[in-house]
């Protein structure tokens, strides 16, 4: 799963909506046949407390960008993810619930992309895309990330079509400067810190509270696919960087251990009841 497919931010007022739907689909769709029915999403949705109006109007906006495609499954309607959506979501995976981590050892990959004016569209594609991947930016027109990124950045512009304007260098920082002091002004650690904030303010009681008194499958649906939701931005905010290049205590180690115990105390219940209203609706 990943954050590239989120709603963008002048979508209108249900916009909210389109990356739960996005979440869904990627938990469960993709086990059932790549197809969920139109009853099936409307039901997990209004789960969620999202009304079938706002449902429909998410999934249509959805099916225009390319995300979702209208598929019958003997006699009943429904969506599946597009091709190229399955591929991104499967990348996505592993940033979000692997994470690996970078070290100082891994280096650095330097993009540097030259668009004619010409195709400005695809200067916004490229900036979104280095975005989503974790980029910071070290100078204008200079992208830079942990060198471990390497291999799913080429992947990912080569996907994307945007290959042909880039250039892409690893190596290691040789000079000058304090490489910590750098790292704060190519990335806004300030933005990420209030972000894993956040996350772990509304979900640490959420974990106590589940641990005091546990969760039915359908209150573990409804806890895990809005936090799952959250969570899935993050690690492409946050590029993974070595420990020592980050500030004392950084909270997204103790964010990404919330996320891990969460993840593995939910997310059954919820799958069960999430494919409990699938199967009930063939």
């Amino acid at each position: 799963m990943t954050a590239g497919l989120a709603e963008s931010p002048g979508a209108g007022r249900d916009a909210r909506h389109g990356p739960l739907i996005i979440t869904t689909f990627g938990l469960y769709a993709r086990g059932e046949e790549n197809w969920l029915s139109v009853a099936s999403v409307v039901r997990l949705m209004g789960d969620l407390g999202v009304e079938p109006p706002a449902v429909r109007s998410s999934v249509s906006r959805l099916k225009r960008r390319g995300v979702l495609e209208s598929e019958r499954q003997a006699g009943a309607a429904g969506y599946s993810l597009a091709p190229s959506v399955l591929e991104t979501l499967a990348e996505g995976d592993v940033r979000i619930f692997e994470r690996v981590r970078a070290v100082a050892e891994d280096g650095w990959i330097v993009v540097i992309f030259s668009v004619p004016e010409s195709e400005r569209q695809k200067r916004h594609e490229l900036r979104t895309t280095l975005t989503q991947l974790g980029f910071g930016t070290a100078a204008p027109g200079v992208w830079v990330a942990p060198g471990n990124l390497a291999a799913e950045t080429r992947r990912t512009l080569e996907r994307r079509g945007l290959s042909a304007y880039v250039d892409l260098f690893t190596g290691e920082h040789y000079g000058f400067g304090d490489l910590r002091s750098k790292v704060r002004g190519w990335w806004d650690l300030d933005e990420l810190t209030e972000l894993y904030t956040d996350f772990l303010g509304r979900y640490r009681p959420v974990l106590d509270r589940a641990k005091a008194s546990g969760l039915s499958p359908l209150e573990a649906f409804q806890v895990y696919v809005p936090m799952l939701t959250q969570w899935r931005r993050l690690p492409y905010r946050d590029p993974g960087l070595p420990l020592s290049l980050l500030p004392p205590g950084w909270n997204g180690v103790s964010a990404g251990a919330l996320f891990d115990e969460l993840n593995a105390m939910l997310s059954t219940g919820a799958r069960e009841h999430a494919l409990a209203v699938i199967h009930s609706d063939r």
